[in-house]
């Protein structure tokens, strides 16, 4: 990773988040076959933290993607499990860096359901997309105000046929909704636009909105600076997963975190107490 790291720094990382049947997959074939043809060079990579827990995979099965699993420009990998959302986050980090020096100018990260990997990716990458749907009762309910803080565009896929119309009175509750919160740091007001990736309809309009944002933060200085606070972040990640993988491997700790486990069952001391204990033998033990 350390050798590759010369060589990277110029692609544009792009999230791409919303619930499950938003079509995610979809729209990411659609801008992705749209990006290679036009002679770039795609890798799309994903979080996906219950693949820890069930061994599969969100696009562990690229039929999901057919044309652009066989684009010789493009690259698609599946969530890597890592048995923690912090683990799996890691290795796409990683992933990244590798895609990066190997060429690859535009890196799609597709995360699934809502919450901790949101915030993971979000911290990854240089642009936040949230996909969203129409005409699922009241636009924003359920849409955790965190998830829309994050996001520096909203589109609403599935504008066709019927929907259209829902499409276009969603975009501007959404509108409005984000006319409420403050500006972000980075300058750029949210935008949020319509699209139907099953028939390429605006695709291409919100591939530009994006080009868009990449000039004016580049422009602004805060392009730079956020890549440069995302390093500063994944030291520390770094050290704190680094240290947890010191602590637990540690074969003279096993017996006392047993023992501390079972006395925390037993209401004989308290967790905080047994941390402490515990993290005070592993310093003892470096020494």
């Amino acid at each position: 990773i350390e050798k590759c790291l010369p060589y990277t720094g110029k692609s544009f990382r792009i999230g791409i988040t919303g619930v499950p049947g938003v079509g995610k997959s979809t729209f990411i074939e659609s801008l992705g076959t749209q990006l290679t043809d036009s002679g770039k060079k795609v890798a799309v990579l994903a979080i996906d933290p219950s693949s820890a827990r069930t061994k599969g995979s969100i696009l562990g099965d690229k039929t999901r993607m057919e044309k652009l699993a066989t684009d010789e420009n493009a690259f698609i990998r599946p969530s890597p499990s890592a048995g923690t959302l912090g683990g799996v986050a890691r290795k796409t980090h990683e992933s990244i860096i590798l895609c990066e020096a190997a060429g690859f100018d535009t890196i799609l990260v597709e995360t699934v359901g809502v919450g901790q990997s949101e915030i993971a990716v979000h911290s990854m990458v240089d642009f936040f997309l949230l996909l969203q749907l129409a005409g699922a009762g009241d636009e924003l309910q359920g849409i955790k105000r965190g998830i829309m803080e994050m996001a520096d565009a909203i589109v609403i896929n599935k504008a066709e046929g019927d929907n259209l119309r829902k499409a276009e009175m969603a975009k501007r509750e959404y509108a409005n909704a984000l006319h409420l919160f403050p500006m972000p740091e980075s300058g750029w007001s949210p935008k949020v636009d319509i699209c139907s990736a099953r028939d390429n309809f605006r695709v291409t309009e919100v591939w530009e909105m994006i080009n868009d944002y990449f000039s004016f933060t580049a422009q602004n200085g805060y392009f730079l600076n956020k890549r440069k606070q995302q390093a500063r972040h994944i030291m520390h990640q770094t050290i704190q997963s680094n240290l947890g993988d010191l602590f637990y491997q540690n074969q003279s700790l096993k017996p006392m975190i047993e023992d501390m486990e079972n006395k925390i069952e037993k209401d004989m001391i308290s967790s905080y107490n047994a941390a402490g204990l515990l993290i005070r033998e592993f310093i003892a033990l470096l020494k």
